[in-house]
């Protein structure tokens, strides 16, 4: 099925290139913008992170279409157009990001993924390894269990989901406001009416309730990384003054993956693509045009990284337990 690029917009699109479209997959209506032309370097698709949006790429994905296609993508919840009443786990966000690719007919992408945007990048590996030439993940979630205290009063606070609406574009505003110097014009105002827009209070509540809980993330990648036959070079971005996902998750996923790359930005928060815009662009684009790269290979046990107590941090705050994790698509 052809995409339609969308006809209006609620938002000023991030810049005159960029190329809006919408398409219906596994019935939920997705919006992505487009910079560039296909070429001799694989595309590239950009993912965001939680209660984020196709904005935050706006100054980056030009810089990086100058010689590729580059698909930026509004995450199911977040951006414009869908909020659906649907779970919002992990592998929903993962199956749907797939799926989209495959109606694309993306055979073989580079996937640069923010935070949240990361988490999903490991899950895609499962899913459609043969598609993923390379990986970025920036600050990504699911690598240890730690997490801000904010996150993870999130989860517990349930009434965030049916009435924290009213709130929603305020606390857009509070968490991007020592940023305001380095975006935009008109970007914070344009992210907070996006999250602004009805069910996305509880798209951030019942994802959030799925990545994490009172003791920390409940999920990790090194629980599944032995069903990945072949690992793709992987380069990890830190802010080494990251406040939401410690910097330390980094250092030990290079020690976990023999062969990937892990760098720390220096001076850089959890939006280090915006804290230092020229070297994210800088080390991005390093990870992406590299001729050469060691084999990757997954080291130790099958234990989940930095995980003190297996997978306990899953557990229900009620105190009990969460059911074994499944592979998407089991019953």
């Amino acid at each position: 099925m052809q995409s339609t690029p969308a006809a209006t917009l609620a938002l000023a699109l991030p810049a005159a290139a960029a190329r809006p479209f919408i398409q219906s997959i596994d019935g939920v209506q997705l919006h992505w913008v487009e910079y560039g032309s296909p070429g001799l370097r694989p595309p590239v698709v950009l993912l965001h992170g939680l209660n984020d949006s196709h904005l935050t790429w706006g100054q980056l994905a030009p810089e990086l279409a100058r010689d590729r296609r580059v698909l930026v993508l509004d995450l199911p919840g977040h951006g414009l157009f869908d909020r659906p009443d649907a779970g919002y786990e992990l592998a929903w966000y993962a199956r749907l990001v797939a799926d989209w690719m495959a109606a694309l007919e993306l055979t073989q992408v580079d996937v640069v993924g923010h935070s949240l945007g990361g988490g999903i990048a490991l899950v895609l590996l499962r899913l459609c390894r043969p598609r993923i030439r390379r990986l970025v993940l920036a600050a990504p979630g699911g690598l240890g269990p730690e997490i801000s205290f904010l996150l993870r009063l999130a989860t517990l606070a349930r009434i965030v989901e049916f009435l924290g609406q009213p709130f929603m574009a305020l606390g857009t505003w509070l968490a991007l406001r020592r940023l305001r110097a380095k975006l935009p014009p008109g970007y914070i105002s344009g992210l907070s009416a996006m999250n602004g827009r009805r069910g996305s209070a509880r798209a951030f509540a019942r994802t959030a309730r799925d990545l994490v809980n009172w003791r920390g993330q409940r999920h990790s990648f090194f629980l599944h990384a032995h069903e990945v036959d072949d690992l793709p070079p992987i380069t990890v971005l830190w802010g080494d003054r990251d406040a939401v996902v410690p910097v330390a998750h980094g250092r030990a996923f290079a020690r976990r993956i023999e062969g990937a790359r892990f760098q720390e930005l220096a001076g850089c928060g959890h939006y280090l693509h915006h804290d230092d815009r020229h070297a994210f662009l800088q080390a991005v684009r390093g990870a992406l045009d590299e001729t050469s790269w060691p084999p990757m290979r997954l080291v130790g046990a099958r234990a989940p990284l930095l995980v003190s107590k297996p997978l306990a941090a899953a557990d229900d705050p009620a105190g009990v337990p969460a059911p074994p994790a499944r592979a998407p698509g089991e019953q």
